[in-house]
């Protein structure tokens, strides 16, 4: 394979897509399982969010996003969208040269893992709910399983939303106060929630990789009986051990390089909220047009 040499390890980057910014909850959580492993981020900011839109818009901007990511030579490629997982990662691994991993088997073990009463509740995009791909994954793997699913697409539009102010720039994500917990995002959350919280669920899944900035909000609105549970640490450990078994990890001699493109028209708003989710700055960022995305599908 080029680029590859089983004694060395392999220096090329792992790529990661997402509709916008959420995706960075799962690259931050795979430069923490593998800080030897450089990161290739693409995030299509501009046409977010892919919830609302339809399975075909879906599939076809997917295949751009890793078309283009697979031109920048990547070994791998994470689909860090529940959403693009649910609606493309068949036809994305059928279609690519490199191995390619979504998010949705990876959620589906952490809220396999993380229930007692086997009642489970999965709160997603309303594609994803409607596409049902959670529920079959997790009742793939254990069919005792009951799950309820609850569509959030307004979720998404809040955390863009919220970033997009600024409020969060002298803040940092997960250490002190939460700038997503507000009163207004409270109430909005708990409205969207409240079919959960009446399900009486032990466990609930986030089906967006958005969510976990609404954490705060989520497990107040579901009260302290439910664990929130999300799939970015399972996905790190997948992929851990994919590039282990092909003999693909980085050697770690060199320091990691983590490069970011969005069709985002404001790369500095981009990189100052992606610094946020990503928890480091945001140092390399490009701005990749729709039109050379869409030469790609």
């Amino acid at each position: 394979m080029a680029g590859t040499d089983t004694n060395t390890g392999d220096r090329r980057p792992i790529g990661v897509f997402d509709s916008g910014l959420g995706g960075l909850t799962v690259a931050r959580a795979i430069a923490s399982a593998l800080p030897a492993e450089s990161i290739r981020y693409f995030g299509d900011t501009l046409r977010c969010p892919y919830g609302t839109r339809s399975e075909g818009e879906v599939r076809a901007f997917a295949l751009e996003a890793a078309r283009w990511l697979e031109a920048k030579d990547v070994k791998i490629i994470a689909v860090a969208c529940n959403t693009a997982t649910a609606a493309a990662l068949p036809m994305l691994q059928r279609m690519l040269s490199v191995p390619v991993v979504g998010v949705i088997a990876p959620g589906a073990r952490a809220a396999i893992n993380g229930t007692r009463s086997r009642r489970v509740g999965v709160i997603a995009t309303r594609l994803t709910v409607e596409n049902g791909a959670y529920a079959r994954e997790i009742r793939e793997r254990d069919a005792g399983v009951s799950v309820v699913s609850c569509a959030a697409s307004n979720f998404v539009e809040i955390v863009e939303r919220e970033l997009a102010t600024g409020a969060h720039v002298h803040e940092r994500w997960l250490e002190g106060p939460d700038v997503f917990d507000t009163p207004a995002v409270r109430a909005e959350v708990a409205r969207t929630v409240a079919p959960l919280a009446e399900a009486d669920i032990d466990t609930a899944v986030l089906g967006c990789t958005h969510f976990p900035l609404l954490v705060g909000p989520i497990r107040r609105a579901l009260g302290p009986g439910v664990r929130v549970v999300g799939p970015a640490e399972e996905t790190a450990a997948e992929l851990t051990d994919i590039l282990c078994r092909r003999a693909q990890l980085a050697p770690g001699d060199t320091p990691p390089e983590y490069r970011f493109a969005t069709t985002a028209e404001n790369i500095a708003a981009f990189a100052a909220a992606g610094s946020f989710v990503f928890g480091r700055p945001l140092k390399s960022v490009e701005q990749v047009a729709l039109e050379e995305l869409e030469a790609l599908g």
